[in-house]
């Protein structure tokens, strides 16, 4: 059975995230450390994938900087979405080698992983046929872009909890114009959806995914 270490890192800016993963995915590859999986949240910033860029802005960078949310163009899959507080975001770190090795496949696993932790919450979230990502209907409820390197994943799934959803309002989100987003707690009135209630069903609910023992750790 696959190990896979779970790191809590709390809040982190977008950019430290970033260039932390690109030192493991190097040590991954390199066989100096065994799988991770980082769990963090962002200050806001929206992020343009490989596929995404300026025209899927609503609001010019400039206004959007002035108004605290900081933009990344990086190099994950997929087109533009956001990440602010109250949003789980996850970076795998894993070799795909210990897997079947396939991108769809490790897609669909983070996908199933999101689709059972919201049900644990009584959400029926599910998958949309040629779209990447959970949906609750209509609607976005976790966004998944990744990149693979020699078989190593990085970048991974954003999943929205208790997050505040204007700042979608600034973008296409994923570069589709007739979907929305929602977030759990949206979808809970009444309830008060924690970060910290949700992390613990999703990091179960991963290891079931992918067949993985998943331990606690603090180790980069």
């Amino acid at each position: 059975m696959p190990t896979i270490e779970v790191v809590h890192l709390g809040a982190v800016e977008y950019r430290a995230a970033w260039e932390l993963q690109r030192r493991l995915v190097q040590e991954r590859q390199e066989g100096r450390i065994g799988n991770r999986l980082l769990l963090l949240q962002h200050p806001p910033v929206i992020t343009m994938g490989r596929r995404g860029g300026s025209g899927e802005l609503l609001v010019p960078e400039g206004e959007l900087r002035a108004k605290g949310v900081a933009v990344e163009r990086v190099d994950r899959g997929g087109q533009n979405t956001c990440h602010s507080p109250g949003q789980l975001v996850g970076y795998p770190v894993l070799h795909l080698g210990e897997w079947d090795g396939s991108v769809r496949g490790y897609v669909r696993r983070l996908e199933e992983s999101l689709i059972r932790a919201c049900s644990a919450f009584g959400i029926d979230a599910g998958r949309i046929e040629g779209l990447t990502g959970v949906w609750a209907g209509d609607e976005k409820i976790a966004a998944i872009g990744v990149r693979i390197s020699r078989w190593v994943t990085s970048h991974g799934f954003a999943l929205n909890i208790a997050n505040d959803l204007t700042l979608f309002s600034y973008i296409i989100p994923c570069g589709i114009r007739d979907r929305g987003v929602t977030s759990m707690q949206r979808l809970l009135p009444g309830q008060k959806i924690a970060l910290e209630d949700v992390t613990p069903v999703v990091v179960r609910c991963f290891g079931e995914v992918f067949g993985a023992e998943m331990r606690e750790g603090s180790g980069l």
